[in-house]
């Protein structure tokens, strides 16, 4: 076997899943179907990433709808006030967010031009 087929030998072993080479050999010679899975990091690390912005999302959501349900409940004047800075950083945590998503997602595509 020349290098080149033994890199792709191996290249090929590797992307097949099978345990060891024999496994991958014999499943080759008596023509099994073989399942070739490759993994992409960079996707993968890109949607955890993206599903743990969208929970910590989803948490803020939830916050900003408990504060401005309180302000509709009749609040005091400084208890309103309280509530209204509440939406205001719950906001500026919403902002924040939404361009770190942004940024996220145009890192990604980048990534995906190259």
């Amino acid at each position: 076997m020349d290098e080149l087929q033994n890199i792709e030998f191996e290249r090929l072993f590797e992307n097949s899943g099978a345990n060891n080479k024999s496994q991958f050999i014999l499943a080759a010679l008596f023509d099994k179907p073989m399942k070739v899975v490759k993994i992409d990091k960079a996707a993968t690390d890109y949607y955890i990433k993206l599903t743990n912005l969208q929970s910590e999302y989803r948490r803020i959501g939830v916050n900003y709808n408990q504060a401005v349900k309180a302000l509709h409940t009749g609040l005091s004047e400084k208890k309103a006030l309280a509530m209204l800075y509440k939406l205001e950083q719950l906001t500026i945590e919403l902002i924040s967010l939404n361009r770190e998503i942004i940024r996220l997602t145009q890192e990604f595509e980048q990534w995906l031009q190259k």
